[in-house]
């Protein structure tokens, strides 16, 4: 498990195989699930789906990690069986849509939480503390060095360089981009004015395309900060910002600290739809508050039939026990028992 610093590097390769993670699971007899979306949970996705496929073996599943916005439009495009984002999609916007569920509407079903890490690099500092405000400040371009008296008052005894601060943020159209700004706006509205969209939409700072090119740009550039899924700083030994929330200690973005923050979620979606709600301002012990969960899109009625037992029986390993049980030790947060049992009653009801 990684702490502030991101110091174990465990992969979904590294989690040890043992028995097949499904043998309790009901296996689809064939079929191929193609999915694309959110670069968040790529990791979970290799993870489930080598975990899946060994006990499954006449099941594919592919997964392209192209960003939230890329897997809305081929979801919605009907190129794909599910779309992964880290935004729910307003099923609104999509009921009844007889292009792309035929008697049925897109619902959001959330299916692996984790913290977005500040990730940075910054030469001598081993351990960086940073509030909503100043973080704001840093990510608009009005914090623009490390030695800036805001960030010294959060770090006291610390040795801060006079260095530029480059701060990293995503090109393309992203859930954890959508997610981040929310947190922002809620935690920091006085600096924070911007809309919370999947585009990027503070000033300045310097981009890059998907959550491992931010994370790549940090680890190789002095002086960066940068925002993606806490598995891609433990892969990198990136070192990550602890958040001063009014907590009785700054809080490290780790599973257990991401669970803390999905499980204080309400679930707002209607009917099957399952969209989740977060409190950004959360100042409780060991709450980490910027968190996002991955959601799978499906339709609930008018999934094309070829695809539909096994979409129904991969996700249905996802959301079990099998599937969210490991989680914590490729640094995701598991879904909260009560939100996991739900996800699994609607997987059920797919048509």
């Amino acid at each position: 498990m990684s702490g502030a610093n991101g110091s174990d590097t465990a992969s979904a390769q590294d989690v040890p195989s043992g028995p097949p993670a499904v043998a309790r699971a009901d296996c689809a007899k064939s079929g191929k699930v193609p999915g694309s979306g959110s670069t968040a949970q790529e990791n979970a996705m290799k993870y489930w789906i080598k975990q899946y496929e060994r006990a499954c073996a006449p099941v594919r599943v592919a997964y392209n990690p192209l960003g939230s916005g890329a897997g809305v439009v081929q979801f919605l495009q009907r190129t794909t069986a599910f779309g992964g984002t880290d935004s729910p999609v307003d099923p609104k916007e999509y009921a009844p849509d007889e292009n792309v569920c035929p008697g049925g509407r897109v619902i959001n079903l959330p299916m692996v939480g984790g913290s977005i890490a500040m990730g940075y690099n910054v030469p001598g500092v081993d351990d960086l503390v940073l509030d909503a405000a100043t973080i704001a400040k840093i990510f608009d371009s009005q914090i623009t060095t490390w030695d800036d008296p805001a960030i010294r008052t959060l770090n006291p005894g610390t040795e801060l360089p006079s260095l530029p601060i480059r701060a990293v943020h995503r090109s393309d159209d992203s859930g954890t981009t959508q997610n981040f700004q929310a947190y922002l706006a809620g935690a920091a509205p006085e600096v924070w004015s911007h809309p919370a969209e999947k585009a990027w939409q503070g000033k300045g700072g310097e981009s890059a395309n998907g959550s491992t090119a931010v994370a790549s740009e940090v680890a190789s550039t002095s002086g960066s900060i940068g925002y993606f899924e806490l598995s891609f700083a433990a892969a990198r030994h990136i070192k990550t910002v602890r958040i001063d929330t009014g907590a009785s200690e700054p809080v490290a973005a780790t599973a257990q600290t991401a669970s803390a923050g999905i499980a204080a979620a309400t679930v707002v979606g209607k009917g099957k739809d399952l969209t989740l709600k977060f409190d950004y301002r959360t100042s409780a012990d060991g709450t980490y508050p910027i968190v996002l969960v991955s959601y799978e899109i499906v339709c609930d009625r008018g999934n094309a039939a070829d695809t539909l037992p096994a979409l129904k029986s991969f996700l249905t390993y996802t959301a079990s026990d099998a599937g969210q049980k490991p989680l914590s030790r490729i640094h995701y947060a598991p879904l909260p028992q009560s939100v996991a049992a739900e996800v699994r009653k609607v997987v059920g009801t797919l048509s």
